[in-house]
């Protein structure tokens, strides 16, 4: 009988956080193309214009090495709309763009990680003995 209720209870609690937290697990909104495999020749301008006929751009970002500024590789491109921003996704991921093909996919979110503390580090040997 114990063991039948704690069942019960279990898929309660998984089904009450489920619906609670469902926004959590649905995905953003995204305006934000991710947009790699871009030729070293690409400049801002260039790509907001391969870009532009998809919708309203209202920002390109390319990614530059720090010691040589040349570029990365890869650069980001926002849209007004989600909409925009997923036909330009779904039209130019894999097209040929000045001799390389594209890989375009939604942007995720930039995720901070903290620094590691001393005393995290400390609290984290003493489980491990």
């Amino acid at each position: 009988m114990r063991k039948t209720s704690l069942i019960q209870f279990g898929r309660q609690v998984i089904t009450f956080s489920y619906s609670h937290c469902r926004s959590f697990f649905s995905p953003p909104s995204n305006n934000k193309l991710f947009v790699a495999g871009l030729s070293w020749s690409v400049d801002e301008k260039s790509l907001k214009e391969a870009f532009s006929s998809f919708g309203n751009v209202s920002e390109v970002r390319i990614m530059y090495d720090k010691d040589s500024g040349r570029s990365r590789g890869f650069g980001f491109v926002n849209f007004s709309s989600e909409d925009e921003a997923s036909s330009a996704k779904d039209a130019m991921d894999g097209k040929a763009f000045l001799g390389r093909p594209l890989s375009v996919s939604f942007a995720l979110d930039k995720v901070r990680k903290e620094p590691v503390t001393t005393r995290q580090i400390n609290r984290a040997t003493t489980f491990s003995q």
